[in-house]
């Protein structure tokens, strides 16, 4: 409106003058080169892999052939790591029973304490972490419950432990990606969506199996309703892999299950295999034994003088051909050797994950992640959508049964959530089928057992699936109750801001609460049941609060609305974050001194040898240079705290 009684002359320069701020404003700008993010963007959000390279229908015949061949060439090598990936899995679970499979088969042989649930529990998650296969820990279960030495209702909770302990590898895998947050938020939420999974299922099914026994119940009935016949147990990726891993270490598994069974001879006994084929004679002796009473039959027992003899088939065995692994000649102890598995293992492991990483990352880009992300993340259309979910369980199961390791399958899938190739939604159910897929190959081992073994052992492994299938019912069919994805998502936004938190939570879940509960069940029932209520107690009515919190506030009193009431380290992470950060700071102010008075020697010396060649050269008198040469030893005493003694130095 100021505009119409303006003189014509001003209107017109006006307008040229807002002509040329809309010319040249962009011009000028540096809005356009910084690419703005939406203010508000989900971090569990899939991100787009850009293919940042030059796009094929720009290479000349030369460039295409040449990705081609590189491109086969990183599919082999990814082909080859993955493969020794999987070795060293096995090299490490060889290399954990060498240096514990004795103690965790002293461990099981104590019935008094595996008569209590809660300690047969945590039996099964330490021994399972001990010896780091959960294959291994439950044959020692099944050969205890075939010989007698435990019932099916004591070996149920030490199975359920066992299917705890075997998450620790996938969320250990994590942990390789804690470079990047944003990876490292989606890689941990993705391995310990397992966790979550596994420690909710116990939680309401061991109370569950304790008051009704439904587990052994629903079991027993299958075992006497189908007559299942005697079969074999299928040996698929071992095929491939007992190529190189037995020609690093072949263990004999019959020595674990004999210290397991209380076979005195086996704890004399090395876990190293040194023959690889013997033969065994069994003949009718003559045998000496301390009385009558001793004898196998009166028929068969004579009395000569001070001696009694009787008749007993004696077993010879006789060695035919050594194995030809590393360590067959090796005179070194067992735990010796496991610790140097151990150590190389472990090693190839990490290597392996890392180098993973690095190349899926430079091969899914582009087409290939968009095709990827398509066919794994795309639910079918409505009104099958909820299908989506059971064909990923299935394809979950599949893999695990072809690779005969869920911890194989699920450490594999990690990288793979945390690159944003696969959801923690779709992540979710493809551990849910590795479950499911290592408990079929336990069925198939189980069928494998003598006649009159087998229903005690088939009925073990049953008790396995349907553990699994339980608490598939229990925490996937209905979006509501995926409780595991929502907790491991707040777990993978915790560890993205203290990233430390992520060893606390593996220290604390998979040994220290293991650990006190293991201890207070040594303690008797009166003790565990006097810390352990009073614990629970508070632990649900914390759960209660914070729910009430978020949900209803107005149900709470106005002091419980917030935790504010409490000491700020009580109910946040930050204080404890600048407890690390000053313990880290000094541990890093350390090595920076040193680093740093090493420096200024060499520079100091340097100095000199110039000043005596430029002695005819003019000298500039800069004290902004001259302090400069003393910056990272003012900058390590302020991160030591020391900045008084800055000042006075100044």
């Amino acid at each position: 409106m100021d505009s119409l009684h303006l003189p014509q002359d001003d209107q017109d320069e006006r307008h040229a003058e807002k002509g040329k701020e809309i010319k040249v404003s962009p011009a000028q700008s540096t809005m356009t080169l910084i690419e703005e993010k939406p203010e508000h963007t989900d971090p569990w959000d899939l991100p787009e892999l850009r293919d940042t390279g030059v796009p094929w229908s720009a290479l000349d015949t030369r460039g295409k052939v040449l990705r081609v061949f590189v491109s086969l060439g990183k599919l082999v090598l990814l082909l080859g790591l993955l493969y020794m990936f999987i070795c060293s899995l096995d090299i490490l679970s060889s290399a954990f029973q060498l240096v514990g499979g004795k103690a965790a088969g002293d461990i099981f042989q104590d019935n008094s304490v595996l008569s209590n649930p809660l300690a047969g529990l945590v039996i099964g998650v330490l021994v399972t972490l001990l010896v780091q296969s959960s294959s291994t820990s439950s044959s020692i279960v099944v050969s205890m419950v075939s010989s007698g030495l435990l019932t099916v209702q004591v070996a149920v909770p030490i199975i359920m432990g066992t299917n705890i302990g075997t998450s620790v590898t996938n969320t250990l895998v994590a942990m390789t990606q804690a470079g990047d947050r944003s990876t490292f938020r989606r890689a941990f939420a993705g391995a310990t969506v397992h966790d979550f999974f596994n420690w909710l299922s116990v939680m309401v099914l061991l109370p569950l199996e304790v008051a009704t026994g439904y587990l052994y119940v629903v079991t027993k009935l299958i075992i006497d309703s189908f007559k299942i016949q005697s079969g074999e147990a299928p040996d698929l990726l071992n095929v491939i892999t007992d190529v190189l891993t037995k020609s690093i270490i072949e263990l004999d598994e019959s020595v674990i299950n004999g210290i397991a069974t209380g076979d005195p001879e086996a704890r004399n006994r090395s876990l190293i295999k040194r023959w690889c084929q013997t033969f065994t004679n069994t003949t009718l002796m003559n045998v000496t034994v301390p009385g009558p009473e001793n004898c196998t039959s009166p028929s068969l027992c004579w009395v000569d003088g001070n001696y009694t003899f009787t008749l007993k088939n004696v077993s010879e065995t006789y060695n035919i051909k050594k194995c030809k692994h590393l360590f067959v000649d090796v005179n070194l102890p067992d735990l010796a050797v496991g610790l140097i598995l151990l150590a190389l293992s472990l090693l190839v492991l990490c290597s392996c994950l890392i180098l993973i990483v690095k190349l899926l990352n430079s091969m899914l880009k582009g087409q290939v992640a968009a095709v990827i992300k398509k066919i794994l993340n795309t639910d079918f259309p409505f009104p099958f959508g909820w299908v989506t979910g059971y064909i990923a369980i299935l394809v979950g199961a599949g893999m695990t049964f072809i690779v005969q390791s869920s911890s194989v399958f699920t450490s594999a899938i990690t990288p793979l959530v945390g690159i944003g190739v696969i959801s923690i939604e779709r992540a979710y159910p493809l551990s849910l089928g590795s479950n499911i897929g290592t408990t079929t190959t336990a069925i198939l081992a189980a069928m494998a057992s003598p006649g009159e073994t087998l229903a005690n052992a088939l009925q073990i492994a049953l008790v396995h699936f349907l553990f699994n299938i339980s608490g598939i019912i229990l925490w996937y069919p209905i979006p509501f109750t995926r409780i595991p994805i929502r907790l491991a998502k707040n777990l993978g936004n915790i560890t993205a801001s203290y990233r430390w938190f992520a060893a606390v939570y593996i220290i604390c879940c998979f040994f220290l609460l293991p650990l006190f509960i293991f201890s207070l069940s040594l303690a008797g029932w009166q003790v565990l049941v006097g810390v352990g209520v009073p614990l629970i107690v508070m632990f649900i009515i914390i759960i209660v609060i914070n729910v009430l919190q978020k949900w209803k506030p107005g149900c709470l009193p106005v002091v419980l609305r917030s935790w504010d009431f409490l000491p700020l380290w009580a109910y946040s992470l930050a204080p404890w974050d600048k407890v690390v950060g000053v313990i880290t700071a000094k541990c890093c102010c350390c090595c920076k001194c040193c680093q740093v008075t090493v420096d200024n020697e060499a520079h100091t010396e340097n100095e000199s040898v110039e000043n005596n060649k430029k002695s005819h050269t003019e000298v500039y008198d800069n004290p902004a240079m001259s302090e400069s040469v003393n910056l990272p030893v003012v900058w390590c005493s302020l991160s030591a705290g020391k900045v008084n003694n800055v000042l006075v130095n100044k």
